[in-house]
């Protein structure tokens, strides 16, 4: 595990609650405000930035974060960038792992892209399109870079699935909550819990919940027995209904501070 997401759950664990654990793309609704919305969450609670690479085939993601992923491409938004944009907010202090599918990390080059994230600062990258039996390029390459390979469990995972994904996994495991796209969700499923419970008998790894975390309510639920709680559509959504930029960054900082004290209830 990276030092800095070992620091970071340890430190929540120390105050007896989850990581909170936000999403936004990267470049989203452009570079610049990019990094301003990625800062203020840091400031106002959140442990771990997860940025989203923008891809023009989001698989798993909702019409919300697919909506936003478009305004990242639209303004310019590529890999490149990206890594800056995770070098600007790891340089003022967050704490950043990547979202990404496989292909944009394969087209940029395995190699390369490790030691980007690297030199950007970067921790880790969640890929939610690989699987652990097809990740053996990218294992020497995160193995050689510090970088973790988070994987993802489902609520459809069997034990001895979830005993192969947790092996090859480092960082903290991303439990999927439900079976479907992104979006945010009147309640969390109730198969997150056991799914957490079940990847726990096969892991010390942090184990972190996300699809369908919208609230500090629906936080303070699932921080009861996950490590790490990922909220990502109701961030994007707060941005999508600003009216400006400058409300674009008081409505992000204010759900951060939302979603804060709901892990910590």
């Amino acid at each position: 595990m990276s030092r800095r997401v070992a620091e970071a759950f340890a430190e929540a664990a120390a105050q007896n609650r989850a990581a909170l654990i936000g999403y936004l793309p990267a470049g989203f609704p452009n570079p610049e405000l990019s990094v301003r919305l990625f800062n203020a969450m840091v400031a106002s609670g959140v442990d771990i930035i997860e940025v989203g690479l923008p891809y023009t085939d989001p698989l798993m993601d909702g019409p919300v974060i697919q909506q936003a992923v478009n305004q990242a491409l639209d303004a310019g938004t590529h890999t490149d960038v990206v890594l800056d944009i995770v070098r600007q907010i790891t340089e003022a202090g967050a704490t950043a792992v990547i979202m990404s599918y496989w292909n944009p990390i394969e087209r940029f080059g395995v190699e390369r892209f490790a030691a980007g994230l690297e030199a950007a600062g970067g921790t880790g990258v969640i890929a939610p399109d690989l699987t652990p039996e097809e990740s053996g390029d990218w294992a020497v390459a995160c193995d050689a870079h510090g970088i973790d390979r988070i994987f993802m469990v489902a609520p459809s995972s069997t034990p001895a699935r979830i005993d192969a994904i947790v092996r090859a996994t480092s960082g903290f495991v991303y439990a999927a909550s439900t079976m479907g796209v992104t979006g945010v969700r009147t309640s969390v499923s109730s198969g997150a819990g056991d799914l957490v419970a079940r990847t726990r008998e096969l892991t010390d790894l942090p184990i972190a919940v996300g699809l369908g975390v919208s609230t500090a309510e629906q936080a303070a639920e699932v921080a009861a027995y996950a490590d790490g709680v990922i909220v990502g559509s109701a961030f994007v959504r707060r941005v999508l209904d600003a009216p400006d930029g400058e409300a674009a960054v008081a409505a992000v900082s204010d759900l951060a501070r939302e979603l804060a004290a709901g892990v910590r209830r």
